[in-house]
């Protein structure tokens, strides 16, 4: 019982790992890293050399608010985009590198990558 979900968590993992070898995070150029459970959406952007997180958001933080007129997962996840957008243009962050943490880049990963791009980062 509970065998396939592991496998696919394994994969997963293993994914990120082969991921991670290729992306760091220059202060520069930081990555944009990005965690999604089953309810919640999670970006970071890191500085890998120095080991700092720079700017975060999530569908958790106190200033996101969802639009009345979206619903869905989807849509919070493009509106966590737009936030970790503003939070790194703040600290003068203009090109990051994107992390989509051995996630497909489809549905609410790409949405948070769209989000992103709309609130100015380049990547």
């Amino acid at each position: 019982m509970g065998g396939t979900a592991n496998k696919r968590l394994l994969a997963r993992l293993r994914r990120k790992k082969r991921i991670r070898k290729k992306i760091f995070g220059t202060p520069e150029r930081p990555r944009l890293a990005v965690f999604r459970s089953a309810k919640h959406i999670y970006a970071q952007v890191i500085d890998d050399t120095a080991g700092v997180t720079l700017a975060s958001a999530s569908t958790l933080d106190r200033n996101f608010s969802k639009d009345p007129d979206k619903k869905g997962k989807v849509a919070a996840a493009e509106k966590v985009g737009e936030l970790i957008a503003a939070h790194a243009r703040k600290k003068g962050i203009e090109k990051v590198v994107f992390d989509r943490g051995g996630y497909i880049y489809h549905g609410r990963v790409k949405a948070l990558a769209d989000g992103a791009r709309k609130g100015g980062l380049k990547f």
